[in-house]
Order: C-alpha cells, then sequence, then structure tokens
C-alpha cells in the first residue's frame, strides 16, 4: 500500500477515534475533552502535509472566517495583546465543527458519536441526583453561642464548603483542615460558606482554638443539599448550559423515533431525556429553564400534532409550577425578580459595558481585547467602581461587542443565521431517515435555547459548553453535506 494511502487510513481513523473519546468526555470533563480535540487536530495537520485534503468553502465558512479573523484582528489592538492572544486557543476549538463535519462519514460512527454523547450526559446527571440524596459538604445546624464560627461570621443554615482551600465534609476534616494550618504556623483559616446564592469567605482566628471537633462549637449538622447541582464540571450554569443542548438533541430525535414509548429507542430516549430535566431543574438556572423550554416549543411547532402539543403542554404545566416553587426555596428569588442582586448586577454592567464601546471608535471596531477588563476594568469605573463583584457581561452579545469590536459580533449573528437557515431547509426534507431528521431538529432547538440564554449568559466564553454545541454543529453538517443524500424508496418505512 502507498505510504500516502496509509497515512490516509491511519489518520482518518485516528480522528474518528478521537472524536467518540470526545463525545464520551464533553460531559464530564474539559481535560478529557480538550486532550481528545488536540490529538484530534495533530492527525488533522498531518493529513494537511501529507494527504492535501480537498476544502469545500460554503457561506456558514465564509462567516466562521470571519468571525475568527476578526476575533483575531482585535487581540492585535488589544490593550493586553498578549493575554487576548492567549484567549484565540478558546476561539480555536470552533475546529471541533470541522473535525466532526469532515470525518463523521458514514451512519455507524454518528451513531456511535450520539450514544457516548447521551450516556455519557446521563452518568453525569445521575451524579447529580446522587448528590443531592447523599449530600456534600457540612451544614451547620446549630452554633453553640461561643463558637469561632459564629465569631468568624458563620450562620447557622450556612453550609461549609471548604476550609483553608480543602473540601470538607463533616466536622472532623474541618478540624484537620485547621490542624494543617496551625502545623504550617498559620493563625487564621479562611472559611468558604453558601448562604442562598452567596459565597462568603470569613477569616476564623486559630490561635487559642483548642485541638479537636468539641472546640468548633458545631452542635448539629448535617451534609448540604442546598447547593445548585454541578454535575462533574463543578459550575451549575456550565452543566446547566450543557444539559440544555443535549436535552434539546434528545428531545429531537424522539420526536422523530415515531413508535410506541414502550418500544426500543424511544423508551431509551425518554428515559435519558427525563433524567437530563431533573438534573437541569436541580441546577436552579432560570435562563436555561426559560431555554429548555423555548427550544421544546420551537421543536413541537416545527414537527408535532396538535395532539402532541396538548400532551406535553398538560405536562409541562406542573413542572413549571414546581419549578417556580422550588426556585423561591432554594434561591429566595421569584423568576423574574427585580430585586434579585444578580438582576441588579447585570443591568450595572450592560450599562457599562455599553458606554465604553461607544466611547472611541476603536473600541467600536475592535473593542478592548478578549480579557483585557480584568486589568483595565478601573480605567472605565467598572463594576459600580469597584462595589460589584468583577466578573464578564453575562450576555454573549455585549461581551463579544465589547471584547471583539461591533464587527465580530455581525460576523457572530451572521453565522448563526446561516446555521440556522441550513438547519430548517433541511428539517423541511421528507427523504431523511429519522435519526439524521431528529439530531437535525434537536440541534436546530438546541441551537435556539443556546441563542436565548446567550442574552443574560456569556455562554460562548464556557468552553464545555461550546465544545458540545460545535460537536452537535459538526454532526448536523456531516449530515446536510454528507450523510443526509436522498434515500431509496424502501427505506422511507423507517422513519
Amino acid at each position: 500500500m502507498p505510504l500516502r494511502s496509509t497515512i490516509d487510513t491511519f489518520t482518518s481513523r485516528g480522528i474518528q477515534v478521537c472524536l467518540l473519546l470526545l463525545a464520551l468526555s464533553a460531559p464530564i470533563s474539559i481535560a478529557a475533552t480538550q486532550t481528545a480535540w488536540a490529538f484530534a487536530l495533530l492527525f488533522w495537520i498531518i493529513r494537511l502535509v501529507a494527504v492535501c485534503p480537498r476544502f469545500r468553502l460554503a457561506a456558514i465558512d465564509l462567516a466562521v472566517l470571519a468571525f475568527v479573523g476578526l476575533s483575531l484582528i482585535s487581540s492585535f489592538f488589544s490593550y493586553e495583546p498578549r493575554v487576548s492572544l492567549g484567549k484565540m486557543a478558546g476561539v480555536s476549538l470552533v475546529t471541533i465543527a470541522y473535525l466532526f463535519a469532515g470525518y463523521v462519514k458514514d451512519e455507524r460512527v454518528l451513531n456511535w458519536i450520539v450514544i457516548l454523547l447521551l450516556t455519557a450526559c446521563f452518568a453525569s446527571s445521575l451524579f447529580a441526583f446522587g448528590t443531592l440524596i447523599i449530600g456534600k459538604n457540612i451544614k451547620v445546624l446549630r452554633l453553640a453561642d461561643e463558637s469561632p464560627l459564629r465569631a468568624a461570621g458563620v450562620e447557622e443554615n450556612d453550609t461549609i464548603l471548604k476550609a483553608a482551600g480543602h473540601d470538607v465534609a463533616s466536622p472532623e476534616q474541618l478540624d484537620r483542615a485547621i490542624a494543617d494550618v496551625r502545623i504550617d504556623g498559620g493563625a487564621v483559616v479562611p472559611i468558604i460558606t453558601y448562604r442562598h446564592e452567596l459565597i462568603n469567605t470569613y477569616q476564623m482566628p486559630i490561635a487559642s482554638l483548642p485541638p479537636g471537633v468539641a472546640g468548633l462549637g458545631i452542635l448539629d449538622w448535617s451534609r448540604g443539599r442546598d447547593t445548585r447541582a454541578t454535575g462533574f464540571y463543578g459550575q451549575d450554569v456550565t452543566f446547566a448550559e450543557a444539559l440544555q443542548l443535549i436535552a434539546s438533541l434528545a428531545f429531537g430525535l424522539l420526536l422523530m423515533a415515531r413508535r410506541s414509548i414502550f418500544q426500543g429507542n424511544r423508551l431509551l430516549l425518554f428515559i435519558v431525556l427525563v433524567a437530563y430535566v431533573g438534573a437541569l431543574f436541580l441546577t436552579i438556572t432560570r435562563a436555561s429553564w426559560l431555554s429548555l423550554v423555548i427550544s421544546a416549543i420551537v421543536m413541537l411547532t416545527t414537527v408535532a400534532s396538535r395532539r402532541t402539543l396538548m400532551i406535553v403542554a398538560a405536562c409541562a404545566i406542573p413542572l413549571i409550577i414546581g419549578g417556580l416553587i422550588y426556585l423561591q426555596q432554594k434561591r429566595q428569588v421569584g423568576f423574574f425578580d427585580t430585586s434579585d442582586d444578580s438582576i441588579a448586577w447585570r443591568l450595572t454592567v450592560w450599562h457599562e459595558a455599553l458606554n465604553v464601546i461607544v466611547m472611541s471608535p476603536r473600541h467600536l471596531v475592535a473593542g478592548i481585547g478578549m480579557d483585557s477588563l480584568k486589568t483595565h476594568w478601573q480605567d472605565w469605573h467598572m463594576f459600580d467602581n469597584g462595589w460589584r463583584p468583577m466578573g464578564h457581561m453575562h450576555s454573549t452579545p455585549i461581551q463579544l461587542a465589547f471584547e471583539r469590536g461591533v464587527p465580530t459580533l455581525l460576523a457572530w449573528l451572521v453565522w448563526m443565521g446561516i446555521y440556522l437557515k441550513l438547519l430548517w431547509k433541511n428539517l423541511r426534507r421528507q427523504d431523511l431517515k429519522w435519526q439524521y431528521r431528529g439530531l437535525l431538529l434537536g440541534a436546530f432547538g438546541g441551537c435556539v435555547g443556546m441563542l436565548t440564554s446567550s442574552l443574560v449568559h456569556y455562554n460562548w466564553g464556557d468552553s464545555e459548553v461550546v465544545m458540545i454545541f460545535y460537536l452537535i454543529m459538526g454532526l448536523s453538517l456531516a449530515i446536510i453535506y454528507r450523510l443526509g443524500e436522498p434515500q431509496p424508496q424502501n427505506n422511507r418505512a423507517e422513519r
């Protein structure tokens, strides 16, 4: 076999293996996902040199190139060019979509990728349920009046998350963390607690603290169950956004699997979808809740009958009522609550960001540069002159315009518009297998949902989330450009 043909076969199979591993790890571990992506890129680069594959260039590819190119230009004009250029690694994650689009070449590989993605997300959802049942950390139910924790600021019903940088799940672990600080010569132990939506850090002096659990003054405690579900990510909003995308994919497949709910694929899809929705419920993330509802409505109105719409609406009403009650209990806020500090914080930084954008032509065209805000926020009196916590803009459109300029935002909007148009156009076809049409439907709903939540979340800056988005986008493009060719008449019965 000629060397070029051998390299072609080896690298193509290597990329496919990496893509399978990427799908398996995407809902679980960012490190494993990025490792699989890096090896896939390595095989791709080898192919570029040794095989010289051909490339197509469609409208969506031009929009992606414009987005990436403008992001790069913005980095050169950044207030912190070195920092912004380093963030281009995150921008390059878009290559995930092209790896999937180019190397998912048959139905078997596509099916396995979808199965691994859904299974891994199901495992992550089960982990969220298990964490709720077992509990984690230390919820302080009663403290002695003379407790050093009380003196430091910890209150009853607070959940102690960390002590001296270590996770603690019992008073004994808390005492050991304090002992380690004492051995190292420290006089103060930082205690991190969770109280409703607030993460507080208290400094507890230990110079006069007697050794042993009794000296902590904890009279009663339990495992904490009031923190929001985070899955394997350790971050609730990230988990919620990932769940929205994968739940939309599962729902799209479920709607297209036109068989009895108790048969084969449809029963399995129903089970995993229930798990995803339950885990999303436990994240208590309002924007992602609403995004999944909008995604489901879009998909249902696209393909479902009136009877199906009525059944789903009847099932959704008690879930929505339960969600609002649960939200009030866990976060002490309503769904649209103007007294909620997170909403007030968003309104403040949005106003400040828009003022910075229009401040100069440089900001309008190239933005301030990715991540340069961390060292220059004081120049523009951001975050209410430092009175509010520093962070990002919690809105993808505003963040893109703020950091990379209005042209980059427009390129992103064009990209999303072309992608949605492609999905919609191919959804109207009647010659697709149910798996293909279900995946396109789920991708369409998930994209609409992600764009909805992007108005109040900077989900495009969340690597775990965008990697899943690009994975689904790549599968969709593989179907549109290669796998979804018209099927013979005798295959139509599969739908």
